[in-house]
């Protein structure tokens, strides 16, 4: 059943499980005037209270008791493979047709928090975000989404006429491809380390300490054991130009993986980019040779050059994402 119109309807439970906090909130109707889904009695957990997910779920449920949900999507962050769900950090694991069972959920969707990042992307609000490269989305195309965070993720929302999907992967793990004289310089230096250079090796955050070791080798200076909070105070004070050099080709080497992504997945509809590391570095991130780079795709660059991208840095992503898994179901 789909979500229509702007009226309330029964409340659903959406929850964003991770590895130090468990979110939930109930949403109690779809404003389609707005195109944003209302989220209510939106409370956060620490995860490490709870012994397992059912009863951070039950204990939720006991602060809204006089609400009866009967419709859930959970966004959480590990993997999912034939209905068994492992939260690793925490030691959760659930099945999700038992999970399903023991609430009385007459439907139940549990989806990866990267999958819930694709489904948000048409409802995210474009006032609260920050266009990275300007563009021409078409509204019934693909949008990609990626982020360096703790890993490298990336996913992509398939639309068609008939319906919308999301396919997720492993894109992190792809080899990463140099474009400039200093890209192969560095990836030299990075394979020392590193037998598979891949775009996570770079674009995460112990990423960026490898990346630092890296440019330091090819400017021949002794890197220090710094790590990324301490490269990224060093280059923002000045005091580290190695450090600055790397946060500059972080931003800028981004530009050509972001456009690899665009075109792989033919999105059209978007570019948008979220993960803990970008929104902290916007300043750097805008004055980057970031555009440049996302569109130099030789007899492709004009089809990447319409494609807009967007940092991502509004609130809420896994819940909304989760409200549309259910909005767009069938």
């Amino acid at each position: 059943m789909s979500l229509h119109s702007s009226a309330k309807f029964d409340p659903i439970l959406v929850a964003d499980i991770g590895g130090t906090n468990a979110r939930f909130a109930l949403i109690t109707a779809f404003d389609a005037a707005k195109n944003e889904f209302v989220i209510e009695h939106n409370q956060t957990f620490p995860s490490a209270n709870f012994k397992s997910l059912q009863s951070a779920t039950e204990h939720y449920l006991s602060t809204v008791a006089h609400i009866k949900p009967q419709r859930a999507c959970l966004a959480v962050a590990g993997p999912i493979k034939a209905e068994q769900v492992q939260l690793t950090n925490l030691g959760w694991h659930f099945t999700v047709s038992e999970f399903k069972q023991y609430f009385s959920f007459t439907q139940l969707e549990v989806i990866n928090d990267f999958a819930a990042f694709a489904h948000a992307a048409p409802y995210l609000d474009s006032k609260q975000n920050v266009v990275i490269k300007m563009g021409q989305a078409d509204s019934d195309a693909n949008i990609a989404v990626i982020g360096p965070g703790t890993g490298f993720g990336a996913a992509c929302l398939v639309r068609t006429i008939q319906s919308t999907a999301v396919l997720s992967s492993e894109g992190g793990h792809i080899s990463l491809a140099a474009v400039t004289d200093l890209d192969e310089k560095l990836l030299q230096q990075l394979r020392k380390d590193h037998p598979h250079v891949s775009v996570e090796t770079v674009f995460s955050g112990p990423g960026i300490a490898h990346l630092y070791k890296a440019m330091a080798a090819v400017h021949g200076v002794n890197a220090k054991p710094l790590d990324a909070t301490q490269i990224s105070n060093l280059a923002n004070t000045g005091e580290c130009d190695i450090c600055d050099a790397t946060l500059n080709q972080f931003c800028d080497w981004l530009g050509s993986v972001a456009g690899d992504y665009a075109l792989t997945y033919g999105a059209l509809g978007g570019l948008f980019i979220g993960g803990g590391i970008l929104p902290r570095m916007q300043t750097r991130l805008l004055a980057s040779r970031f555009v440049e780079r996302f569109s130099q795709k030789g007899i492709m660059s004009q089809y990447a050059g319409q494609i807009p991208v967007t940092l991502v840095t509004q609130d809420n992503i896994p819940l909304i994402g989760a409200a549309a898994c259910l909005h767009n179901s069938k």
